[in-house]
């Protein structure tokens, strides 16, 4: 047995001294956690930022021993309380290495708190890639296969369709290994673990020879897309496209491998960064008099996209962008061939309800199917539709009435909420939209019958 000894250095901090690893494991009180939309934010009693598995264990010890909870965080980028935690909360910013590279099976394996901004660099350095990100790498890579991060591509699946196998440390202080070999039921709750099964310590990602892509933007409008949705799906291994609300207006992305050369024909405006310092202080404008958002959209993708943009680099610097605003965020996978009734309905509700406004875009993305229990992409090819607040200089602007019918809409078409995004959804919900659901929570159960890894985003969606 590890005998567990803790010593008060301060009144800001706890030292727990961990046996097998001769060291202290500092616990800080006083920190306070906030996301980087700065929305949601906890202060969480000890903040821990273990080196080594030993040191976790530990730390679970202590929490086994005073009943408390455990909420591990990454990255901190998720735009809802999923991470937060008023007991223990753990932070794997120092188990950030890449561990083994595997060039002939193009296969790396990583520690779960290293941010894919660095591990992308690194795979840069071997030749690989990763075959599909999100819009953001500052985050961690146990988190973005823990909340079912996605991008767009109907021949690819959200980024935890990427995952080989990984190592949970259980609340118990047990190390599984998950695959689709060993504990293979596991692996499907795994995949998409909302941080609830356990504290995740390594990941094997399944890679690609690095790549090339080009960008091409060019406008079109809301009925010529979705008039030629399969068209567009087609002629573009990742595409997706930003629709303008109160407008017909409509941005086309196409992302495709190529052998050319970097090179940009990015719009000057944002190039200087002027786009940015104006669009949020129209905005703060407009949050003042909401009439002028629809103005605002309009006259953006007037000045900004209008126009046919190329850029080439390298994959993950065309699938990454800065996202320079802070927000609040919806995001949920409906069933791609109700892409076009939600879209149109919703265009119909602002068309109705001239009180409701809506910022740019909405951003719509396309994924494959896979057989993750919790993956919004379940058993089906899914559309995800993206709405967004901004929050200029920090300020709140009026959402409720948008929020509420656009996830009423979604509700309606079968929708399933991005776990990483704000949603209204409780238990009965999810049972209805996950047939595995179930299985997840026997799952969980069984690896956590007291709870330590649940918060107050998790109670309302397993209670």
């Amino acid at each position: 047995m590890v005998y567990v000894l803790l010593s008060h250095l301060n009144e800001d901090e706890e030292a727990l001294f961990c046996v097998t690893c001769k060291d202290y494991v500092h616990g800080q009180s006083g920190v306070r956690f906030q996301n980087w939309a700065k929305t949601y934010g906890c202060s969480p009693e000890l903040y821990f930022q273990p080196t080594t598995v030993d040191e976790i264990k530990e730390i679970l010890a202590l929490a086994r021993q005073r009943s408390k909870r455990v909420k591990v965080v990454g990255g901190g980028h998720s735009p809802s309380d999923v991470a937060c935690t008023e007991d223990f909360m753990v932070h794997l910013g120092r188990m950030n290495k890449v561990l083994k590279v595997d060039k002939e099976k193009k296969q790396v394996t990583v520690e779960a708190g290293i941010l894919l901004s660095d591990l992308n660099v690194e795979l840069s350095n071997h030749g690989l890639a990763l075959p599909i990100l999100g819009a953001v790498s500052d985050v961690a890579a146990a988190g973005v296969i823990g909340t079912g991060t996605h991008n767009t591509g109907i021949s690819h699946g959200i980024f935890s369709t990427q995952v080989v196998s990984l190592t949970l440390l259980t609340a118990s202080g047990e190390i599984l290994e998950c695959s689709e070999t060993t504990n293979p039921e596991l692996y499907q709750a795994a995949c998409v673990h909302l941080g609830c099964l356990g504290v995740l310590l390594t990941i094997t990602f399944q890679c690609v020879p690095e790549f090339y892509l080009q960008e091409t933007t060019f406008p079109s409008t809301l009925k010529e897309v979705l008039d030629n949705l399969e068209t567009h799906l087609k002629k573009s291994e990742y595409f997706r496209f930003l629709w303008f609300p109160h407008s017909e207006n409509v941005s086309v992305i196409y992302q495709d491998h190529t052998n050319k050369p970097p090179c940009s024909s990015a719009n000057w405006f944002w190039d200087y960064a002027m786009g940015y310092y104006l669009l949020e202080f129209l905005l703060w404008i407009s949050t003042f008099l909401p009439c002028l958002v629809a103005w605002l959209n309009r006259f953006f993708f007037w000045l900004l996209f209008t126009g046919k943009v190329e850029n080439v680099n390298q994959s993950y610097k065309i699938f990454n962008y800065e996202c320079r605003f802070k927000q609040h965020v919806q995001d949920w996978a409906i069933p791609i061939e109700k892409t076009k009734e939600a879209l149109l309905e919703l265009k119909g509700v602002l068309e109705s309800n001239p009180k409701i406004v809506a910022h740019y875009p909405v951003e719509v993305r396309f994924t494959r199917g896979d057989n993750i229990l919790l993956s919004p992409c379940f058993q089906r090819d899914s559309c995800y539709v993206n709405i967004i607040m901004y929050r200029p200089y920090g300020k709140d602007v009026p959402r409720l009435d948008y929020w509420l019918a656009y996830e009423g809409i979604m509700k309606k078409v079968g929708g399933r909420p991005h776990w990483a995004k704000a949603h209204t959804c409780v238990r009965r919900d999810f049972e209805q939209m996950y047939p595995s659901f179930q299985k997840f929570c026997s799952i969980r159960e069984k690896l956590d019958p007291r709870g330590m890894f649940l918060n107050t985003y998790l109670e309302k969606v397993f209670y």
